[in-house]
């Protein structure tokens, strides 16, 4: 145990660790639609180094019982009051690379999708929400914090503090995490006062009403005993008009409770030293194998195959949100004016689907659009590309500008959120930077960030530098878990 822990352990009397709950809609390897899985997956191992018992409660989902049948374990069942419905709900049990995962079993509600949109979606995690505090008392592990994430576990503190008064869901603390909050759960407030019996009183702009809705994760920033989000820019963003989607109020309101923790990914995963989805394995101090994964990359999709032309590369959502509107709008003119290659991998919005398909006859052996996803692809990209685009509209935390630079892919991102907090802007004057930037969302800006890092790869030596310091910075979880265990601490 690190000395600062044990000093704030001893400031709340206490001599060991909190005891923590992840309750979640998804947790990676076993049920995953984003980076939200990510950080529940990978959070409970860094915090187990610490020294921190933290398990995690999450659905049984179709996904999860399609793989992992065989390992889990029954514990008890019992039946839970949801509206006018008394509904199953299976605990089982699965132990998981050494941790610890409650799975919430009823074929009704998590038997197909993960989210399954509108009130369906309500319905689902409402129900997990009632679920996971009836069955608190009866795991075996009375968790001394519950870390909610996102919308889908924000109700937990306003139920467990409002009707379960005196009891062991009432004495647990409540972190809240805000992994995006452009997603809230708004639903009409009949629906949830049928659903979870929640009081009328409750149902105010101090509390849980917005724009004539019940708003869940409005709920969860005002129950919660602490908020954070993603990123410390962005949870500066979210106390304003134009990020906070309605709740910089009360995001304003508490912001003593509010603070920003930094993603992080994991490196054993992401490690070009060792991955075997490359090609050639490299390291900031040996770049053969990155241009051997170039060549192969090329090959693979279809460009020529040089490894002079600088390669620009996005891995993404193809989205307004993560600004490809931006992209689609100066992309022509970087094509034909510009030496260069773009590699794209990802899917979205049919629009920009059909814009890059056509985009990629206009410019044979110079533009490829895989429309969809492949993991191990993905990592090719990552490792074979010399530049990685990030032009968000607004961006939590994002990972894919942290593992672009563990394998050497010099991000180009707008500052916005996590994006401002990881990516340091290259500086010629004073050598320094481990990537570009650009301040404003406009579409010439990205493009004058683009030409600059073109003109910075004709320079080998400049090169060298940027990849060497994008390939050093250290964004794995550890980091990430020593704040989320100083939050557990102060929450005592």
């Amino acid at each position: 145990m690190k000395q600062e822990f044990r000093e704030l352990l001893q400031q709340r009397g206490r001599k060991e660790h909190p005891r923590v709950l992840l309750a979640a809609a998804e947790c990676a390897p076993l049920s995953k639609t984003g980076g939200l899985a990510d950080v529940v997956g990978t959070l409970p191992k860094a915090l187990k180094k610490l020294g921190i018992d933290a398990r995690v409660i999450t659905p049984y989902h179709r996904c999860i019982k399609e793989k992992y049948a065989s390992l889990v374990q029954h514990m008890f069942y019992f039946y839970v009051q949801l509206g006018w419905r008394r509904e199953y709900v299976g605990i089982e049990k699965l132990e998981l690379d050494g941790i610890t995962v409650y799975l919430v079993d009823n074929e009704s509600f998590f038997g197909d999708k993960i989210y399954r949109g509108g009130y369906p979606e309500g319905e689902q995690y409402c129900f997990f929400c009632r679920a996971v505090l009836d069955a608190m008392p009866n795991l075996g592990f009375d968790p001394d914090v519950v870390h909610c994430n996102d919308w889908h576990t924000a109700m937990l503190p306003l139920l467990a503090h409002t009707q379960y008064p005196g009891q062991l869901q009432d004495r647990a603390k409540y972190l809240l995490t805000i992994h995006n909050i452009a997603f809230q759960g708004k639903f009409g407030f009949d629906f949830v006062q049928d659903m979870l019996g929640v009081d009328g009183r409750y149902y105010t702009p101090d509390c849980m009403e917005l724009n004539g809705c019940a708003d869940f994760l409005k709920a969860g920033c005002v129950f919660a005993d602490r908020i954070n989000t993603v990123s410390p820019s962005y949870a500066s963003e979210i106390r304003t008009p134009y990020y906070g989607e309605g709740l910089e109020g009360i995001l304003n309101a508490r912001h003593e409770v509010l603070t920003g923790i930094i993603n992080g990914i994991d490196r054993d995963f992401f490690n070009p030293q060792t991955d075997p989805a490359l090609p050639a394995c490299f390291d900031r101090g040996q770049l053969k194998g990155k241009a051997i994964c170039k060549a192969s990359l090329q090959e693979q999709m279809g460009l020529e195959r040089r490894p002079d032309v600088p390669m620009f590369a996005m891995v993404t959502r193809m989205t307004e949100q993560k600004g490809f509107d931006l992209v689609a709008c100066i992309l022509d003119d970087m094509m034909c004016r510009e030496d260069m290659q773009f590699m794209l991998l990802g899917s979205g919005d049919e629009r920009f689907e059909k814009f890059m398909a056509a985009a990629e006859h206009r410019y044979p052996g110079k533009l490829c659009a895989f429309i969809g996803y492949r993991e191990s692809l993905s990592h090719l990209v990552y490792a074979g590309s010399d530049f990685f685009l990030m032009p968000s509209r607004f961006e939590p935390c994002g990972l894919s500008q942290m593992i672009a630079m563990r394998y050497g892919s010099i991000p180009i991102v707008r500052e916005t959120g996590g994006l401002r907090d990881t990516v340091i802007p290259y500086n010629r004057f004073k050598s320094e930077g481990n990537g570009f930037s650009f301040a404003n969302f406009d579409a010439w800006e990205m493009r004058d960030a683009m030409r600059f890092a073109m003109e910075c790869y004709q320079n080998k030596e400049t090169m060298q530098e940027l990849i060497s310091r994008a390939m050093q910075a250290d964004f794995g979880f550890d980091h990430s878990a020593e704040d989320y265990a100083r939050h557990y601490i102060w929450m005592l």
